[in-house]
Formats: structure tokens, C-alpha cells, sequence
């Protein structure tokens, strides 16, 4: 995977030795999380939304209902700019000025199409599905004929892109690592809990292995 372009629509400002601009370590963030945050400009009013995505190569998908006049506007090949966010840990300081958090983020830019052919929809759907879930395409009853018309479905080209980590225990002013205050990181992650059985479930079905492996840490990403 090679890197993206340095310009003024991705370049990071704000404490720029936190930044990263190769595909491999922005695409590691958008594939891990599972949620993300679509900004664009509806008659001059920003707007952000968050959405469920998946990413097949250079390309973002997304899906709602043909009502979605958000979801129309964003197919109108409107310019678009999309949040990806893993919390890692509360950064706690001796000061409160130096109080931080660890975390990785990636911010994409590009223009949305509307996806027409049935072959590709099906292709993003299985990819939206396999990222809330890995194995649940297949085991899952898929899209009939008036599901997939009533589908809208949006491709994102990645145009361009930038993430931007921080990692570590806190910086604290010199002065301020005498000071008898606790400091450090307490570290966050998403984690999985047990499944629960919808109360509507047929006897005798068991969770699949999938689900009862399901982590949503360390998810590679796609070709």
C-alpha cells in the first residue's frame, strides 16, 4: 500500500508529528471501527451523521433506505468528508492542562456515487454485513428482491486521507513530576459481551461460532 498525497484538505495541523498518511494505517482504523461519522453540506448547513461503513480496496460503502434524503444528497456525487475514532485510554496528568486521551483517528475525503447494479449492491451489502459481523453473510437469510430495491446504496471513492495517533503516558510540565499526584493510562477497549438469545428464537439453535468469538479488536484490513 502506498501513501496519500500531503494537501492542504488532509494535512494535520494540530501537533502534525501525530500524523500518519500511508493506506495501511489509515485503513487498519476505518476497518476496526465500527462506526463512523459522514460530514457534508446540506444547503450551507453542515451536517454529520454517523453511519455504518464497510471498505472494499480504495472504496467506502454505505446503505439506508431509498427515503433517506441525506442518503440522496451524498449519492449526488456531493463532496464528503468521513470520521473513524478508537478510543484507547484516558491520558490523567499531574496537571489538568496536559489531561489527554490515546486514541487513533482517520479522517477520508471524497464524492459519493449511487451504486445502480445489483451486483455491485450485493457486493457492498455482504461487505457492511461482514464488518458488524465476519461469517454472518452466509449464515444469514440475504437480500430478496424488494429488500434490494428498497436499498439505497452509496460508494465512496478515497480520494484522499490522514490519520492521526496518540500513544503513550502523559507529558507533563517539568516542573509537575515532583508534585504527589497519581498519574498515567487507564486503558479502554470495546469489548464483546455474551450474546443474548432474541426471546422469539427457535429451540434447539445454538450461537454460531462466530458470534460467540466475535471480537472487534484487531480486525485486518481488506485487499
Amino acid at each position: 500500500m502506498d501513501d496519500f498525497a500531503r494537501t492542504e484538505r488532509n494535512k494535520v495541523k494540530r501537533l502534525p508529528q501525530r500524523a500518519q498518511y500511508d493506506k495501511e494505517t489509515i485503513y487498519r482504523i476505518v476497518d476496526e471501527a465500527p462506526i463512523s461519522h459522514v460530514g457534508f453540506t446540506q444547503e450551507d448547513q453542515p451536517v454529520v451523521i454517523p453511519m455504518l461503513h464497510a471498505r472494499i480496496g480504495d472504496t467506502l460503502y454505505f446503505h439506508g433506505a431509498h427515503a433517506s434524503r441525506l442518503l440522496k444528497l451524498i449519492g449526488a456525487g456531493h463532496p464528503m468528508s468521513v470520521a473513524f475514532t478508537l478510543l484507547d485510554g484516558l491520558v490523567l496528568a499531574r496537571s489538568v492542562f496536559h489531561h489527554s486521551v490515546n486514541y487513533r483517528s482517520a479522517v477520508v475525503f471524497g464524492t459519493g456515487q449511487l451504486v445502480e447494479s445489483d451486483e455491485e449492491k450485493l457486493i457492498a451489502l455482504e461487505a457492511l454485513t461482514e464488518h458488524i459481523a465476519p461469517g454472518r453473510w452466509a449464515d444469514a437469510r440475504q437480500p430478496n428482491r424488494k429488500e434490494l430495491d428498497a436499498t439505497f446504496v452509496i460508494a465512496l471513492r478515497i480520494e484522499s486521507a490522514s490519520a492521526k495517533i496518540r500513544t503513550g503516558p502523559p507529558a507533563d510540565d517539568e516542573a509537575d513530576y515532583a508534585l504527589p499526584i497519581w498519574a498515567g493510562v487507564v486503558p479502554l477497549h470495546l469489548q464483546a459481551s455474551s450474546p443474548i438469545d432474541d426471546p422469539k428464537l427457535s429451540s434447539g439453535i445454538d450461537v454460531p461460532s462466530y458470534i460467540s468469538n466475535y471480537t472487534n479488536t484487531g480486525r485486518e484490513p481488506n485487499p
